[in-house]
């Protein structure tokens, strides 16, 4: 197995298992010198059994010397920190360290499927696990001193995803997290890195959000700019000068660095897609009201939104002017809907797939086209109309169920149908860079095996079954 998969096994493969605990109203000072003892720098706290918290030696430090608290009056629920960051011993590896990224902890509670502490593990038990590895990644981007050394850095991500494909046994949904994970860390590090040398003085009012599958943490090797910038309506026409020099370098940077720009010209450096709060409010408007297609698509993408660097409130208004406006008026998502509806999976008599007939691309199927975006567009609909919009199209799916709008069924069917052609996706674009071609959307159906094209056959059904509930769910047939 490659090392890399490693951090794709689950956790409690690596955790470890033997936790010293006290509960919250130990003495403080018993508990310190337990910790000393065992030469531990934490303490796992528990109650009636279940993991409630914990404390560590900075604890102790900051809220008891520093402080000048008298110890021997104190128990540990004074100075632990709580709810206490769990995660399940059966997830992969890799989940903990995105979490340990970006909660900014050093460790998590291990439980097992029924909240109990079943281990414990920390940013040092993964880093002992190898030096060449998604972590080692993240911290290499993280030390990054130029636009050299990130491009460096930037195009070895592409050399772990085409690793990783080659059978390691990674799932294609931890094999996109981590892509989105990884790019996340790339533009933060060339914003860090722009901030430091050129735009020490950016106003504080404003925010980088990044837009579409990007938004959604859903990027593969295809991989373009979708972003824009939202700043305050108060700022004044100098701050505003400034935001635009930063989006325009940073543009050239990830341009620099081998990020294409977007075709569409979705890209902060634009100056449509740079706005006050109230300017795309008044943006947001002129599309929901007016739901041709084009606005339908521009709309889609945008509200895809998630702030990168900056102020998040932004968003946050944004969505929320969104959920107002559907809920009086539904017209917009019946014609998202309807938009997505055009997007016929290609399946032909008997279920044969069809590709394309002529062209530089003839036999191939245009895998995006033929049901990942009318997967994630129409899981995005009922996501807005539920007022559950927030990251990937799983995470929205999980939002459905639990608001009781699609089943679990479904939603399992759909997850399916979906990792299956991102699968196909990614797989032709690991193709396509390993024969020194530009990777695209498409699939060669002719190097697809008996099993992959029967696979192919049942996503694509699962694709149409999807349009016909959305068909219903929005009342399409009322649409003139």
């Amino acid at each position: 197995m490659a090392e890399e998969s490693l951090f794709f096994r689950p956790i409690k493969d690596f955790c470890q298992r033997s936790v010293i605990t006290c509960s919250p109203d130990d003495k403080l000072v018993q508990v310190a010198a337990k910790m000393r003892e065992r030469n531990i720098s934490s303490m796992v706290v528990c109650e009636n059994k279940l993991p409630s918290g914990i404390m560590t030696d900075r604890d102790l430090r900051n809220k008891v010397v520093a402080a000048g608290a008298d110890p021997t009056t104190l128990t540990v629920r004074a100075v632990m920190n709580s709810p206490l960051s769990a995660i399940g011993e059966n997830d992969p590896l890799y989940e903990a360290l995105y979490r340990m990224s970006r909660q900014g902890i050093h460790r998590l509670a291990v439980v097992d499927g029924k909240g109990k502490l079943s281990g414990i593990i920390t940013d040092s038990d993964i880093i002992r696990l190898q030096s060449h590895s998604p972590h080692q990644l993240v911290l290499d981007i993280e030390q990054t001193r130029n636009l050299e050394e990130v491009r460096t850095v930037y195009a070895r991500i592409q050399e772990l995803v085409l690793h990783l494909s080659s059978g390691s046994g990674t799932s294609t949904r931890d094999m996109v997290r981590m892509i989105a994970h990884l790019n996340d860390q790339i533009l933060l590090r060339l914003i860090a890195l722009l901030r430091a040398e050129r735009f020490p003085d950016l106003p504080e009012r404003f925010a980088f959000v990044v837009l579409g599958s990007e938004g959604r943490g859903e990027q593969t090797l295809l991989t373009d700019q979708d972003n824009a910038i939202v700043y305050g309506n108060e700022l004044d026409p100098e701050q505003i000068a400034r935001i635009e020099s930063f989006a325009q370098e940073l543009s050239d940077a990830l341009i620099a660095i081998g990020i294409p720009p977007c075709p569409g010209g979705i890209m902060a450096k634009n100056k449509e897609w740079r706005r006050s709060l109230s300017k795309w409010q008044e943006q947001l408007d002129r599309w929901l009201q007016a739901p041709t297609p084009n606005h339908v698509l521009s709309c889609g993408t945008f509200m895809d939104i998630r702030t990168i660097f900056g102020d998040s409130s932004f968003e946050q208004e944004l969505t929320d002017q969104l959920y107002t406006h559907v809920q009086r008026d539904k017209l917009f998502l019946m014609r998202m809907v309807e938009n997505t509806l055009r997007f016929v999976p290609p399946i032909g008599w008997f279920g044969k797939i069809k590709g394309e007939k002529d062209g530089e691309h003839s036999g191939m199927l245009e895998i995006k086209k033929a049901g990942i975006f009318a997967l994630s567009e129409g899981v995005k609909a009922l996501a807005i109309q539920a007022g559950q919009l927030k990251g990937s199209t799983h995470t929205r799916l999980e939002a459905l169920v639990k608001n009781k709008v699609i089943n679990r069924k479904m939603a399992e069917n759909i997850a399916e149908s979906f990792d299956f052609l991102v699968l196909m996706r990614l797989r032709g674009q690991v193709e396509a860079v390993r024969e020194g071609r530009k990777p695209d959307n498409y699939v060669l159906l002719d190097r697809l095996n008996m099993m992959e094209l029967g696979r192919l056959q049942i996503a694509l059904k699962g694709v149409e079954k999807f349009q016909e509930f959305i068909k219903g769910h929005f009342n399409l047939h009322l649409l003139r």
